[in-house]
């Protein structure tokens, strides 16, 4: 068994099978996939020498990616994400659905529909900045609650006592 330790002799399972069979491997040590493949095998046996199979990969574009690489071609620096809030939208995703409503509408050409989307996202971005100013930052309560604070004259030496 120590020759054939490489991948190109034999494959998973059936070095996975010796060492079963050996006693090397506890029945209860081995993997979870041992079963599944042993009722299961592939149509094919996944060895090292075998070719690729010669398949073409499709190209997958969706509508929205086409208008996603004009919004970043016309904004440079779209600002931060944060990808743990579910709730708000970034800009981007607001920018494709401003977009497509426009683009429904059918009155503009497709330069104007650009140029008023990203106008109209202008607009949600000043006014979501307007909403937060409104609102209390982390940074704002932070600071209020840092000048809030009453540290006084500490001693060092007095905390040790």
């Amino acid at each position: 068994m120590a020759n054939s330790r490489l991948e190109k002799i034999g494959t998973i399972f059936t070095r996975t099978t010796g060492l079963l069979k050996s006693g090397a491997l506890k029945p209860e040590d081995k993997p979870l996939w041992y079963d599944i493949y042993r009722a299961f095998p592939p149509k094919y046996e996944p060895k090292f020498d075998r070719p690729a199979p010669n398949t073409e990969v499709r190209e997958i574009f969706y509508p929205e990616d086409v208008t996603r690489a004009k919004y970043h071609k016309m904004t440079k620096n779209s600002g931060m994400v944060n990808l743990s809030d579910t709730r708000s939208r970034s800009h981007c995703q607001q920018f494709i659905e401003i977009y497509d409503k426009l683009k429904e509408d059918g009155a503009l050409s497709e330069e104007k529909v650009l140029e008023a989307a990203q106008q109209k996202l202008n607009e949600a971005i000043q006014e979501e900045r307007l909403a937060k100013g409104n609102s209390q930052s982390l940074l704002s309560s932070f600071t209020e609650a840092k000048n809030k604070q009453q540290t006084g004259n500490l001693d060092i030496s007095d905390l040790f006592k």
